[in-house]
């Protein structure tokens, strides 16, 4: 019995020394890895699955696009990498501009002094000419709230005799510089030959961008500005004015569609114009263009190069800009192109068909108003869409044409004053124009924001009241006569400023008692010529912008007033029910020149009613007499 016992015991500590050995393995093991993991990070002992399809990237563009992704960066380097990236491609006014040089000494430009031996471009010398004679200009770089760079930037193609070479370490060298924080750079040209990309060769930093042709996908909003492309023969100022001499009713003329431009056998910038013969007609959509450009064109020339190059030399471009409605205006080698500019001055409705242009001055102006913005991939769709325009929206396109090219691009000067002011708007944001101002006649530059915020004040914008004119031909009898009524609604309204009552009776003028008491003045004046048309004549006691022009048979509430002047703000009223705007396509018309505010009279004679209509329509805005 003993025995056993003592064969159990001997049994059961070896079992014990079996496993303590046994796990002994294990333990060391997991200590060595847990020391090493101590030295060299966590390994996983079984690597991660690995997936076929990849993950779609949440950075930024911009940000995938500049990093070099690497796992053994450190997190200061990865800092300072997203940082340079966000004071680049990504930078707006709030986070890329020092509003602090701003407060002291309001919207001031210093231009950097011109250096020795350095070239400057007769286009960039009017940039800095027209800087330095403006309001803005200061000498002093410690008052300045914005700096222009004295080094020509305006063309960066490597292939121009233009070009400024070392331009990177002279802008590095500038001692104001400061990685481009508070400065301005200008640019018509950018890439080479063959893809035209906007690189500058040189970091821009932090600086503010004034370019032509760039592209929505590397504008940067609020901060970068689109200039237009002109060419070098461009005035520096003062500038010819629109081409557009009278308003033709309806404003058709006798090209509905016209373009005439090289067509780019290889290259970029190609696709479009290579395909605009399938919409040229000869007839009323004329779209030309020709082979003949560059040393090897006829190396690369197609089977239509020749006829093209017949039909390109038949027309005159100048004759045909000035006579067609609409003017075609495709992508060159770069998105900008000359034919811009051509079509605004001469009254020719710009169709854009330029995909990703971010359009000049595209933060104050609603190009829609002005210009028809087409898609490249919809090119045979043009012609229809241009049709089916309506004749109104086409004369108000034509005329605001005509507006943005003298107001905004017909200089050098108004190019490079518009830039500074879009800036300052920025800067001074509490007194920035308003788009009204921008978009209305006679523009932003004839309106100083720090005189007054309010439309109102300005002497060419509407203001919210209206005098009314009434034509009296019948004389007072009672007090229920519908005149007298008249003149109670009439000066109930709280935009009415005044009433005059033109008295063209035989009868003398009634007592000063015979008229209803009114919260507003009336004056009676007595018409000389007792003639219709002497309605037009008390324009010197006419006070306000809006004319009500009622007869004494009216019958008009005072609810109606506002919204019939609301509904028609750019115009003076009128109101008489046998009115007819209608224009018939066999009409007999003539027209001439009211003397009342730059109003029109139109007489109207139709020739299945053998009957005279009399109508009057005022525009506020058409600097030209109409013609139908």
């Amino acid at each position: 019995m003993q025995a056993k016992k003592r064969y159990l015991i001997l049994l059961s500590a070896g079992a014990c020394l079996a496993l303590l050995y046994l796990g002994a393995v294990p333990l060391q093991t997991a200590s060595r890895h847990r020391h090493e993991s101590r030295r060299h990070g966590y390994r996983p002992d079984h690597p991660w699955p690995h997936f076929s399809d990849r993950l779609h990237p949440f950075a930024p563009w911009d940000q995938t696009e500049t990093e070099e992704y690497n796992v053994h960066a450190s997190v200061r380097h990865a800092r300072d990498v997203n940082t340079s990236v966000y004071k680049g491609k990504r930078c707006r006014m709030e986070s890329c501009f020092d509003f602090s040089r701003c407060k002291k000494n309001a919207f001031k430009v210093y231009v950097y002094p011109q250096q020795k031996g350095e070239k400057i471009s007769e286009s960039y010398q009017n940039i800095l000419s027209t800087i330095e004679g403006s309001r803005f200009y200061t000498s002093d770089p410690g008052q300045a709230c914005l700096f222009v760079l004295s080094l020509d930037t305006l063309d960066r193609d490597q292939l121009s005799p233009q070009y400024v070479h070392n331009l990177k370490t002279k802008i590095q060298n500038l001692p104001l510089w400061n990685n481009g924080r508070n400065h301005l750079i200008f640019n018509l040209y950018s890439g080479t030959w063959p893809d035209y990309t906007e690189d500058l060769g040189f970091d821009v930093g932090q600086a503010m961008l004034a370019k032509a042709s760039i592209s929505t996908e590397n504008f940067r909003p609020n901060f970068d500005v689109s200039i237009p492309l002109y060419p070098k023969e461009h005035p520096r100022t003062g500038g010819e004015r629109g081409f557009l001499k009278y308003n033709s009713i309806p404003p058709f003329r006798k090209y509905m569609l016209v373009f005439k431009g090289k067509r780019y056998l290889t290259g970029i910038g190609s696709d479009t114009r290579n395909a605009l013969y399938h919409v040229h007609n000869a007839e009323d959509v004329v779209l030309l263009t020709t082979c003949k450009h560059g040393k090897d064109w006829q190396k690369h020339k197609d089977a239509r190069c020749d006829k093209d190059n017949a039909e390109y030399d038949r027309y005159d471009y100048k004759e045909m800009l000035h006579n067609s409605t609409f003017c075609l205006v495709p992508r060159g080698r770069r998105l900008g192109s000359f034919r811009f500019l051509e079509a605004l001055q001469a009254a020719c409705v710009p169709v854009m068909l330029s995909n990703g242009w971010e359009l000049p001055f595209s933060e104050i102006i609603n190009w829609n108003t002005a210009a028809v913005i087409g898609d490249e991939r919809l090119l045979l769709q043009i012609p229809t869409t241009v049709r089916s325009i309506h004749q109104d929206k086409i004369l108000s396109l034509r005329q605001q044409t005509q507006f943005l090219w003298e107001a905004y691009f017909s200089s050098v000067e108004k190019i490079v004053l518009t830039t500074l002011e879009i800036i300052q708007d920025r800067v001074l944001e509490h007194s920035s124009r308003s788009t009204q101002m921008w978009n209305t006649h006679p523009g932003g530059l004839f309106a100083l924001p720090q005189y007054s915020s309010y439309l109102g004040d300005f002497p060419f914008f509407y203001s919210p009241k209206f005098t009314a004119v009434i034509h009296a031909v019948s004389n007072l009898v009672s007090q229920s006569q519908p005149i007298l009524k008249l003149l109670v609604a009439v000066a109930k309204s709280q935009y009415c400023a005044q009433i005059i009552v033109l008295w063209n009776c035989d009868k003398p003028l009634p007592a000063k008692h015979r008229w209803p008491a009114t919260s507003v003045p009336v004056i009676v004046i007595e018409g000389e010529n007792k003639v219709m048309s002497s309605r037009f004549l008390p324009y010197e006691a006419i006070v306000t912008d809006a004319v009500l022009s009622l007869d004494e048979d009216t019958v008009l509430s005072t609810t109606e007033f506002f919204p019939f002047r609301d509904s028609l703000i750019p115009n003076i009223l009128g109101h008489n029910a046998a009115v007819n705007l209608q224009i018939q396509k066999k009409s007999f018309l003539r027209v001439f020149q009211a003397p009342l505010m730059g109003g029109i009279w139109r007489e109207k004679k139709t020739n299945k009613q053998k009957k005279t209509r009399q109508v009057r329509f005022y525009v506020h805005f058409f600097k030209c007499p109409c013609t139908f």
